[in-house]
């Protein structure tokens, strides 16, 4: 699997899908949320709607699909990160759940490329150092089957450089 940092828009990225960084009521919010969910249209709330009236949302560490509407990407992955509570509620491991469930919902849908932002690192106040090292080691454990290309879509030269050393630290290179 190939490995991509990119400092910019993830609703610009051409893949088979981007990923979300959502809320459980699948609420377009701010970030990089408000974004997709300004990018991809009206028709992206009327999906979540429909998702919330059948699944009551997205839980926490989770992962649902929709089309990608207006956006370049066919799909996206909508996961909800947890909220920072100082690492003792769970939070590595609901983050590190957010990646695999993301790539499993991938795999199953036969997906071959996806673009990850930095989950949880904005309003839910997660340290992005510490959100970086579990999003790498959830990806690099991934068994990939289908998924063939992960990017870690970075809107801050911060957030970027944060991934690039952690990248660096672990023996690879990025494209």
């Amino acid at each position: 699997m190939d490995i991509v940092l990119a400092q910019g828009d993830i609703t610009l990225q051409r893949v088979d899908a981007i990923v979300n960084a959502a809320n459980s009521g699948l609420w377009g919010g701010g970030g990089v949320d408000g974004a997709i969910h300004d990018a991809a249209g009206e028709r992206l709330a009327e999906a979540c709607a429909e998702i919330r009236r059948t699944r009551g949302g997205c839980p926490t560490g989770q992962a649902v699909l929709t089309p990608g509407f207006n956006l370049p990407a066919r799909y996206i992955i909508h996961t909800v990160g947890p909220v920072w509570h100082g690492g003792t509620r769970g939070e590595p491991e609901l983050l590190a759940s957010c990646y695999t469930r993301s790539l499993a919902l991938a795999e199953e849908h036969g997906l071959r490329s996806l673009a990850f932002p930095a989950i949880s690192t904005g309003v839910y106040g997660y340290p992005p150092e510490a959100a970086c090292a579990v999003a790498w080691t959830a990806v690099l454990a991934h068994p990939a089957n289908h998924v063939r290309e992960v990017r870690f879509v970075l809107f801050s030269e911060a957030a970027f450089r944060i991934y690039e050393h952690a990248a660096r630290q672990r023996g690879i290179n990025p494209s």
